[in-house]
């Protein structure tokens, strides 16, 4: 019997409508277009607006469309999974809404809280599902409304974070195709330069915690570029080495959209061209687990059956990894 692997045979993104740019936060917080983009590369990222809206208003109509683009029937459907950080509600799981939301009745859902890293996390995750012979179909999820809990007071966060995101299908393959290999990794230590202080059980919220602005990103900005660049560089070009790839053999990086100068950094690394990066970080800022997925769906129209993409992130936690996987279908 051939051996199974997990391929995406589809993938759909989304954002929002209401575009945020660098000029309109020029008159917002003290900054400006020119320092935006020098230093991160941004220059406009998507906004939620609307009343009791979240992830999952995101991720449902994308759902949708990926099951019409794959010909698959909701009940098809056996396991989704969810990256995010901002789910909807404590509980239900942002997987739960979606798939009510999309018409997704049989199977079951849930949500993985990895940050930036999420998306990996979740695809590898769901790949063992599939490699296992118990699921055919699986879809992956990577949304985020980082304007939920951005400070736009604090102009060293505010400019970075978008909302939006994508969802992928998984299927079963037995011609070699789909994820080859992970590595996924994390250190804890690293929590006290990246997270939100308040709104956990830890630090429940109160008017006292809200008055104190606690329920916002909190970010170490070196500390956190640091690890960043070291830990997706160097897992990149691990999962590369673990699979004998050399620069040629790589068809495109495609990394978190967190900093372009982390991206040139992994670029480096790994030795491959600037033409084979996948970069929209311009256009959509940080979407945290929504980023990879956003690349993907943008750069769908020019992958090859049989490409061989790496996959890699950094994220609060601390969370980082790379997956390594062979593109499984051209497109139509």
């Amino acid at each position: 019997m051939s051996k199974i692997t997990a391929a995406i045979t589809g993938v759909q993104g989304f954002v929002p409508e209401y575009v945020l740019t660098n000029k309109e936060l020029e008159s917002m917080v003290d900054t400006t277009d020119e320092w935006i983009t020098s230093r991160t590369g941004i220059k406009q990222r998507h906004i939620l607006k609307g009343d009791n809206l979240g992830p999952s208003d995101m991720a449902a109509p994308a759902v949708i469309e990926l099951m019409k683009k794959t010909n698959t029937k909701p009940d098809e459907v056996e396991l989704l999974i969810f990256a995010t950080v901002t789910a909807d509600m404590i509980f239900p799981a942002a997987a739960n809404l979606t798939m009510h939301k999309a018409g997704i009745k049989g199977g079951f859902g849930y949500d993985i809280n990895a940050a930036c890293s999420g998306l990996l996390y979740s695809l590898a995750t769901a790949s063992k599902f599939i490699e296992s012979g118990q699921y055919k179909k699986v879809i992956v999820c990577g949304f985020d409304k980082m304007s939920s809990i951005v400070d736009y007071t604090d102009r060293t966060t505010c400019i970075i974070f978008g909302d939006g995101g994508g969802a992928i299908m998984l299927e079963a393959n037995t011609e070699g195709l789909g994820i080859q290999d992970s590595i996924l990794e994390s250190d804890g230590s690293g929590w006290k330069h990246l997270h939100q202080k308040a709104g956990g059980s830890a630090m429940p919220p109160t008017q006292q915690t809200i008055a104190d602005r606690l329920h916002y990103v909190y970010q170490e900005g070196q500390p956190v570029f640091k690890w960043a660049v070291s830990k997706m560089a160097d897992v990149s070009r691990d999962i590369m080495d673990r699979n004998n790839l050399n620069p040629d053999d790589v068809a495109y990086l495609v990394p978190h959209q967190a900093n372009l100068r982390i991206i040139e950094a992994t670029r480096r690394r790994m030795e491959v061209a600037p033409e084979k990066v996948m970069i929209n970080i311009q256009k959509y800022g940080n979407t945290t687990s929504g980023t990879i997925p956003l690349c993907l769906w943008e750069w769908e129209p020019k992958l090859k059956k049989g490409d061989n993409l790496i996959l890699a992130a950094f994220g609060g936690g601390f969370t980082w990894g790379a997956i390594y996987l062979k593109w499984a279908y051209d497109s139509k």
